[in-house]
């Protein structure tokens, strides 16, 4: 059964502003590398609902999704979290 995992994420940010992802941090602090971000996009997760920043990552050569949902305030200094689809990102 899929879930949704809600994670940390390290980040940088491009010149333009574009928000890409570069490690994905689980609950037990083991790390993993993205290895490669293929594509962004407004998407919904069909398998355990939410929706947001869709993003098409490579880990450990399988790709994954990694969503970024905004969060409904106007204000604050909370932007939004990161989930997966799923109890496992390797």
């Amino acid at each position: 059964m899929n879930t949704k995992v809600y994670v940390k994420v390290n980040v940088f940010f491009r010149e333009d502003g574009t928000v890409i992802p570069t490690d994905i941090v689980w609950k037990d602090g083991k790390r993993y590398h993205i290895d490669k971000v293929t594509d962004i996009r407004q998407a919904a997760s069909l398998k355990v609902g939410g929706q947001g920043d869709r993003y098409t990552i490579m880990v450990k050569g399988r790709q994954k999704f990694l969503f970024f949902e905004r969060s409904t305030g106007l204000f604050g200094s909370n932007l939004g979290r990161w989930f997966v689809e799923g109890n496992n990102i390797a």
